[in-house]
């Protein structure tokens, strides 16, 4: 098992390296700022393509998580870089916020708020004081939490509305892309909103923000979280009314961690056994969505009968470290299994060995999807933190192995 463990380990520490080094040979944008907005899976780069919020917000997260972990000054600078274009251009400086795309000059694009964006900001810039202490970036994060519960928090039924015009005003169209349900509520901008605010509780421990991530575990737990599946919901109207029969396999995997260790930062010993317990009822969930060479499905819809059958490079990142979380709750093996079969998969299919990072996904024959390598959606995000987390779990394991 030690043999394993320190194989998976090493592995990953190599496969970090590789991730970041595309990000840092290929798409800083030194003509314009920032980073290209734009590399397609030829390795073509669009220098005039939009620049989107969440990209660089997951760049800022990124290069900021990896150098707490390594202490890689490169990694530091890059860093860097995208808190000052983030600071210069997306925040929106008259109205608060972040704008969702600026163009590739910087100048703001759409400039709607979309609080799953504005949540991602604040979790970078949190990763980002973490490794520099750098004052502004705690404080712009700060503004951003004020900011959300300002202007998108349901006083009534509790969470938060999905998207605001610029000046915060109501807006018609709320979806974060075109293949969305255009409802008020979400599962995957609350699961981030979670995420952003509990990585702020980090670097800032006010207790209203304690109470804001605990009401969020327990909307999951209330709404999100099928009590009879044990799959998410994905999306709701204002009152909590399910407004989809879809399931994300990838989103259930990820959840299966996420909520836990957003229990374990606010250090609530009664509501991370609480949560566990339901992580492992999510992981056992998501199990329905593994295929035998080891990959996860996108989708399941429903209403259609149909499986949706490519499988994405970001639902098996977040495969290996929720199974290996499951493995560590339960001590079953079958989970560790999975996590490693899920890391088999991804060195198999998802990995692009000749140009670097990882292909958008595959199709049901083991074809490469014709999807873009950076883009709005295509971030260093899943597979850095995939690599990050199952390094940091390993370590910890390993040591107190050696101490005994």
């Amino acid at each position: 098992m030690n043999q394993v463990l320190d194989q998976y380990r090493k592995e990953l520490e190599e496969e970090l390296g590789n991730i970041l080094s595309f990000w840092q040979d290929h798409t800083p944008d030194y003509e314009s700022g920032g980073f290209y907005g734009r590399i397609n899976n030829a390795g073509e780069t669009f220098k005039d393509s939009p620049k989107g919020a969440v990209l660089n917000s997951r760049i800022l997260w990124a290069f900021s998580a990896a150098y707490n972990l390594t202490k890689n000054e490169d990694y530091l600078r890059t860093a860097t870089r995208a808190f000052h274009y983030i600071s210069s251009h997306f925040i929106d400086k008259e109205f608060g916020g972040v704008y969702w795309t600026v163009d590739y000059q910087g100048n703001p694009l759409d400039a709607k708020k979309q609080i799953y964006a504005l949540s991602f900001a604040i979790y970078g810039l949190s990763e980002f004081y973490i490794a520099s202490k750098v004052e502004e970036a705690k404080l712009a994060a700060i503004d951003l939490y004020k900011t959300i519960v300002r202007y998108s928090y349901d006083y009534k039924s509790g969470g938060y509305i999905e998207a605001l015009s610029r000046n915060w005003k109501e807006l018609e169209d709320l979806r974060l892309s075109n293949k969305d349900a255009n409802e008020k509520k979400s599962m995957n901008t609350h699961l981030h909103v979670l995420e952003g605010f509990a990585n702020l509780y980090r670097i800032w421990t006010d207790e209203k923000l304690n109470e804001r991530i605990t009401e969020l575990i327990y909307i999951f737990e209330r709404h999100i979280i099928d009590p009879e599946t044990h799959h998410l919901i994905l999306f709701f109207d204002e009152e909590w009314n399910k407004k989809a029969a879809t399931i994300s396999y990838g989103h259930d995997i990820e959840a299966a961690w996420l909520i836990q260790e957003t229990a374990e930062i606010l250090g609530n010993p009664e509501l991370i056994n609480q949560i566990k317990k339901q992580s492992l009822l999510i992981a056992n969930a998501a199990t329905e969505g593994l295929d035998s060479d080891g990959g996860l499905w996108y989708e399941f819809d429903k209403e259609n009968d149909q499986l949706i059958k490519e499988k994405h490079w970001w639902p098996q990142a977040e495969a290996m470290v929720g199974f290996f979380n499951a493995w560590q709750i339960s001590g079953d093996e079958i989970y560790l299994n999975r996590s490693l079969k899920s890391w088999n998969f991804i060195q198999k299919h998802i990995i692009d060995k000749k140009n670097g990072e990882w292909y958008w996904g595959i199709t049901e024959d083991h074809s490469i999807m014709e999807e873009d390598k950076a883009g709005v959606w295509k971030c260093p995000y899943h597979n850095v933190r995939a690599c990050v987390e199952l390094i940091k779990r390993i370590s910890e394991i390993e040591q107190k192995t050696n101490n005994f």
